[in-house]
């Protein structure tokens, strides 16, 4: 399958045209500046599912905190994740955290340059790993993304569903045939960087393109049909209460979240699951699952979370409680001042605005 689609590609013409193209058009940015290992890896880390602008600030602070790999290593993991903190699926920096420790641990510091060893590494899957070993060893390794996978189809004029991981196998297999072997650190970079800033999702600029002689695409006028893929299963919607409690002290209470699953050893306010309990329920719930007593006040506003496969809808309320202590070994009372050293998801940052 893949001889046959390639059979007639001009290879060595795509290469060079696209690598020329990055050298001379990519941007500038922080972890290009060297190829470190450990910089090239934390980047990509943080790009998965995240705009390059967004993640510019976030890099720059880790990086200034976590300077090198033994400093992340020996880092407190809550220190991490406040450090993430705002930069969402908070499971890859406690992944990248674990995976620097065993890099300490079993590799005298250094990250591995064998693509066995690397990817079984925790948060290391085969983009990842294709990621560092071109970017920071210069081995000619496939990286494969969605970014990757939209031009390729429109350059290649593939037409299968590139949600089926078998169609992600098959396009995996033509990077790897496409790769440069002589700079395959730039011709991974530049097909995303081709993906990113000329052949985006919508309204591809063809006119732009440094490889349009060589797409199959525009030469049918398919480009805006390709990729093909199917939709997402919808996401599944959860409604909370979350409780705003404060004390006679004037402190709230706070809660961490278990160490495993979603958000994992982050703080929130008290969540109510709506829908288990009923709304009638909620002082109850909150004696027989923290051992307080709280009385509900007003209502302070909505806010909707979106995950990739839930949506939180959270009804936040206002209430008190005469405790100042908690049986929970969950639950925290801290003063309002104090809230900001404890790292917290975006939805429950979102709701200090209510506090007084």
């Amino acid at each position: 399958m893949t001889d046959k689609i390639l059979q007639s590609f001009d290879i060595h013409g795509f290469q060079k045209q696209l690598i020329e193209w990055y050298q001379n058009n990519k941007r500038d940015l922080p972890w290009r500046h060297d190829q470190d290992p450990y910089k090239v890896w934390v980047s990509e880390i943080m790009l998965q599912q995240t705009q390059v602008d967004t993640v510019i600030p976030y890099f720059q602070r880790f990086m200034s905190k976590y300077p090198t790999l033994y400093d992340l290593a020996y880092a407190d993991q809550q220190d991490v994740l406040k450090t993430w903190e705002g930069l969402g699926y908070y499971s890859r920096a406690r992944n990248l955290q674990n995976a620097v420790r065993e890099v300490v641990s079993d590799y005298n510091g250094e990250v591995p340059d064998n693509p066995k060893q690397l990817g079984k590494l925790k948060g290391i899957g085969p983009y990842t790993k294709g990621a560092i070993l071109s970017i920071a060893f210069d081995r000619p390794q496939p990286a494969v993304d969605g970014n990757v996978m939209r031009v390729l189809s429109r350059v290649l004029r593939i037409e299968d569903d590139i949600a089926q991981p078998k169609v992600k196998k098959q396009f995996e297999r033509f990077a790897e045939a496409l790769i440069s072997h002589e700079d395959p650190s730039s011709f991974n970079q530049g097909v995303m960087e081709l993906g990113a800033l000329i052949c985006t999702p919508k309204e591809p600029m063809c006119m732009f393109c440094p490889v349009q002689e060589y797409c199959r695409a525009f030469q049918a006028g398919m480009e805006q049909e390709l990729p093909v893929k199917s939709k997402a299963k919808k996401q599944k919607k959860i409604a909370y209460t979350v409780l705003l409690i404060r004390n006679d002290n004037d402190e709230y209470v706070i809660e961490k979240r278990p160490e495993n699953g979603l958000l994992a050893n982050m703080w929130q306010f008290p969540m109510a699951p709506v829908d288990e309990i009923g709304k009638d329920h909620i002082k109850n719930w909150v004696q027989l699952e923290y051992g307080i007593d709280v009385e509900l006040s007003s209502k302070q506003g909505d806010l909707k979370h979106v995950f990739s496969h839930i949506i939180w809808q959270l009804e936040v309320v206002a209430a008190t409680s005469t405790s100042d202590e908690a049986a929970d070994d969950r639950l925290r009372f801290v003063r309002r001042d104090e809230l900001e050293n404890y790292p917290f998801p975006v939805s429950h940052q979102k709701m200090m605005q209510y506090l007084s």
